[in-house]
């Protein structure tokens, strides 16, 4: 008799699947058990995994499983629930509700930056995505250094979750415009799909909801919150490098939202593989979609962005006081911001004119012109600068002897001063391979053994980059 009773609960669920989305059916109706039916009390002994999901179900669905229920067993039939308070010690409670209550429709709420509950997964159109809709694909600059991550993210953002780019790992040094692009992934997906939980958090808030649910003890309800989003964005994940805890429970997240293609976006200030403290699941998983360096700007992309920040804000600054910003501000779109708010700032106040000498004042106070890292970009302008050849000539496959010389001094200096390997220094300086930047640093090596003026050459290059050697 209890197996007949267990297929008209089964034929209940199927009436209530089909008056309700397939998310809500997930989060809230699927993880019900029955248990028995008391055929004398018409009472139904159902058991859920958590209180929130009794409290929510009696809050909203009674009417809805009330009418379900008297579809399927023809009569009037009273719930009852037996709750798992706590899994781990295995004590459960039982509730039988005195009567159904009239059910209002769900009212919005909001939780701010407070650790998310189980009850917010069934509120899809309340969910704050918490993104900043200033940080847009219209005001992120294309460059060199940044063509490859927009150009995905776009694509991203237009189609979550149906590509290959799945997760896609950003990284990159502070100031790149990390943030801005996954905000921008985020802010153009949610004007496209304004159904799709879209969510951004950053590592660090991530952090403090997880532990706040393990003293609740609230772990599983923080777990299924996460589950139920369809894109996504965690920002600065090498924060969490030194918490086991969090990255065993983002793992669980992580792989539940991967198995049902759902759309996850990473960015870090360093690839997967820097990653210490990070497990070798987490970071195949990780690896598995797309890896996008997104590199500091070079001096062309920040006058770009300069003078689009111009156009915004309606400033008026010269040519010669751009480019003087866009040299100094050290690749970095947080500087290049600052100092402009800044000129902003005591133009209007001392009501003068943004020129050289203001620029001056400004970035003083506000960039370490001289102890930012050597990029790719500044060797190979320096070079050029040096032998009066332009990028362009040693990106070329041309093989008259200045640009090879330029060429081979360029990739010798690249990897003297920077910690890449030679094939990225390759792809870098016209698209040679890892072969080409060995020969080339070899042949400069033997060279500045034999040749002292060549060698005083290259110190006058090298103190241009006020580095010492």
């Amino acid at each position: 008799m209890q197996q007949s009773h267990k297929a008209l609960w089964d034929n209940c669920l199927n009436l209530i699947k089909q008056n309700v989305s397939e998310q809500t059916y997930k989060t809230w109706f699927e993880p019900i058990v029955f248990e028995s039916y008391d055929e004398k009390e018409k009472m139904l002994l159902v058991q859920l995994p958590s209180p929130y999901i009794y409290e929510y179900l009696e809050q909203y669905y009674v009417k809805l499983m009330g009418w379900a229920l008297a579809q399927s067993f023809k009569t009037q039939v009273r719930l009852s629930y037996r709750l798992v308070v706590d899994k781990e010690h295995g004590i459960k409670q039982e509730i039988v509700p005195e009567r159904s209550a009239d059910i209002e429709a769900p009212q919005a709420t909001t939780r701010g930056n407070k650790a998310p509950t189980v009850l917010d997964a069934a509120l899809p159109q309340d969910l704050n995505p918490q993104l900043d809709p200033k940080k847009t694909f219209d005001n992120f600059i294309e460059g060199d250094s940044n063509k490859l991550p927009r150009t995905v993210g776009l694509s991203i953002a237009e189609h979550p979750g149906k590509s290959t780019f799945n997760p896609f790992f950003i990284f990159g040094p502070s100031g790149c415009g990390k943030t801005h692009l996954i905000n921008a992934i985020g802010v153009r997906c949610k004007h496209m799909y304004p159904q799709r939980r879209v969510l951004y958090v950053s590592a660090r808030l991530f952090q403090v909801q997880y532990t706040a649910a393990v003293r609740q003890n609230t772990t599983n309800d923080f777990i299924n919150f996460y589950q139920t989003i369809d894109v996504l964005i965690v920002d600065d994940i090498q924060e969490w490098a030194t918490s086991p805890g969090t990255l065993n429970t983002f793992f669980h997240i992580f792989d539940h939202l991967f198995r049902i293609g759902k759309q996850i976006i990473l960015a870090s200030d360093r690839p997967p593989v820097d990653l210490d403290g990070v497990k070798d699941r987490l970071l195949t998983r990780f690896s598995c979609g797309l890896i996008a360096e997104l590199e500091k700007p070079n001096m062309q992309l920040c006058i770009d962005i300069l003078n689009s920040k111009c156009r915004r804000d309606g400033l008026k600054i010269p040519a010669d006081v751009i480019s003087f910003i866009a040299s100094t501000a050290n690749g970095s779109v947080r500087d290049l911001e600052g100092v402009l708010n800044s000129l902003m700032a005591y133009s209007i106040v001392y009501n003068t004119n943004i020129d050289m000498r203001l620029a001056e004042r400004v970035i003083k106070r506000a960039v370490k012109v001289d102890n930012h890292p050597l990029t790719i970009d500044d060797i190979l302008e320096k070079v050029c600068m040096h032998y009066h050849v332009s990028p362009q000539n040693v990106y070329s496959k041309s093989r008259k002897r200045d640009y090879v010389q330029v060429r081979q001094v360029s990739m010798y200096l690249a990897q003297k001063y920077t910690k890449m390997p030679a094939s990225r220094i390759g792809q870098l300086i016209g698209g040679r391979d890892h072969s080409t930047v060995l020969h080339s640093c070899a042949t400069i090596e033997k060279r500045l053994k034999i040749d002292k003026a060549f060698v005083d050459e290259l110190n006058i290059i090298e103190n241009s980059f006020k580095l010492k050697k």
